[in-house]
């Protein structure tokens, strides 16, 4: 479609320089002045028709606007709004075709393959051989999939350049601050698990007043950031994995010299526009900035982009890819600038946030709202009453749900939503740019 495009533009740019060239050679020609015609002529003595310039340039102008309407329509991504069938079916191939090569690429390493297959099979069988060790392998298991399962969320949370799943403020964030509160609450983290860390309770004994306010007293912010360390550091290392893809692809595209991807043709269009630097807008410059920061500094300016909330990281990730900054350089300051300091300054942002001290004060400035702020007073009271309620005597008195949990579960349903539909308009215009691959090839 598109190189019929292109020829039909060349045919009507070159029907449109035909009458100018004529006019100009016409013009240019030494011919004797004719009192008795108005219009010049040819070299050769016969006039131009004047009666076909106009309409052929009408007929020029029709072919241009259909020309450009169908680019547009070219132009057009392949979502699922718009061609539902034809996104299910690309994005179906798409997965399958991806699965086989993966597939293909593991086969390479058959010697690892058959170490993890051994280690596989050693754990199944000790895992079914009855004997004294499995309630503390059974306990082992669980922690390992509770570890799992804050990486796979920070993998999602990373990975797709940009549209993946904000899993900090739907799973991570909510659970710091719950700890937080309880914290608070019941003047310990010591809470009883199980059910932590599923459900957290008061220990038996502990109240709010007397002796547990005063041991309220002395929650610190260390201590919490304790609490939660493990879960912050697991879903931080996700999030450093979901940032791998990126490079991968871009030293891949690099070594084999093919043609770049979708992700590695961003970093070539900023190149590309560096040449005229006064056409960039601020958001292009931004990004140039952080390509430069990690070129030329290397471990440290990674690391200095990790640490940070940078929605510009993956550009980072395609440049050291490009450049071929060994792995281990990237990873590693990848992992500490989001497992360890990034993961820290989000922790002491959202503990301080929940804090006992400063709710209370959040709910004295929401009461000066003109209007709305009385009437919302006794909502959010009553709200944090059945909380404080539900750490002591484990949610018996919250039996029909809240509407805040209920909100709180049609957002997430609409994120993780969002996240399938734009997984698979990806795969579909994956395959697409395969099949026009493919064609060109032929």
């Amino acid at each position: 479609m598109s190189g019929e495009v292109k020829m039909t533009r060349r045919r009507a740019k070159t029907k449109h320089s035909q009458p100018n060239g004529s006019e100009m050679s016409s013009s240019t020609s030494p011919v004797s002045p004719d009192p008795d015609t108005s219009l010049p002529s040819s070299p050769e003595g016969h006039q131009d028709p004047p009666q076909e310039s106009p309409l052929l340039e009408a007929e020029q102008e029709k072919v241009l606007e259909i020309v450009e309407k169908c680019e547009k329509v070219e132009k057009l991504p392949l979502v699922l709004w718009r061609n539902p069938i034809t996104v299910l079916q690309y994005s179906s191939c798409e997965l399958v075709l991806s699965l086989l090569e993966g597939a293909q690429a593991l086969a390479r390493y058959r010697v690892s393959l058959a170490v993890t297959t051994a280690i596989v099979v050693l754990l199944v069988s000790v895992h079914n051989f009855p004997g004294s060790h499995q309630e503390s392998l059974f306990d082992f298991e669980k922690y390992l999939l509770w570890c799992g399962w804050w990486v796979g969320l920070g993998i999602l949370s990373s990975v797709g350049l940009g549209t993946g799943l904000h899993t900090f403020l739907l799973y991570l964030g909510p659970h710091i601050a719950a700890v937080t509160m309880a914290a608070y609450e019941c003047g310990t983290t010591d809470f009883p698990a199980p059910p932590y860390p599923s459900q957290i309770l008061c220990p038996p004994g502990e109240e709010a007043g007397g002796e547990g306010g005063a041991r309220a007293l002395q929650i610190t912010i260390w201590a919490i950031l304790s609490k939660v360390r493990v879960e912050a550091f697991c879903w931080g290392a996700g999030t450093a994995i979901g940032e791998l893809p990126p490079y991968f692809m871009a030293r891949a595209a690099r070594l084999s010299g093919s043609e770049p991807g979708e992700d590695t043709e961003e970093f070539l269009e900023l190149q590309e526009k560096l040449k005229h630097p006064e056409k960039m807008t601020r958001f292009e410059r931004m990004k140039y900035s952080v390509q430069q920061l990690v070129e030329k500094v290397g471990f440290f300016g990674i690391l200095a982009c990790a640490s940070i909330p940078n929605p510009l990281f993956d550009l980072a990730g395609i440049t050291c890819g490009h450049f071929l900054i060994p792995f281990w350089t990237f990873f590693g300051a990848t992992l500490i600038g989001k497992a360890i300091i990034k993961m820290h300054i989000q922790k002491i942002f959202v503990i301080l946030a929940f804090n006992q001290q400063l709710v209370e004060t959040s709910i004295s400035f929401l009461v000066q709202v003109p209007f709305l702020g009385p009437k919302l007073e006794a909502p959010v009271r009553n709200l944090l009453a059945k909380q404080k309620e539900k750490l002591h005597n484990g949610g018996a008195s919250d039996q029909g749900g809240s509407i805040l949990s209920s909100i709180f579960e049609k957002f997430v349903l609409l994120m993780v939503t969002y996240f399938v539909v734009s997984i698979v308009n990806s795969l579909a215009q994956s395959y697409e740019k395969r099949l026009a691959k493919s064609k060109h090839v032929d």
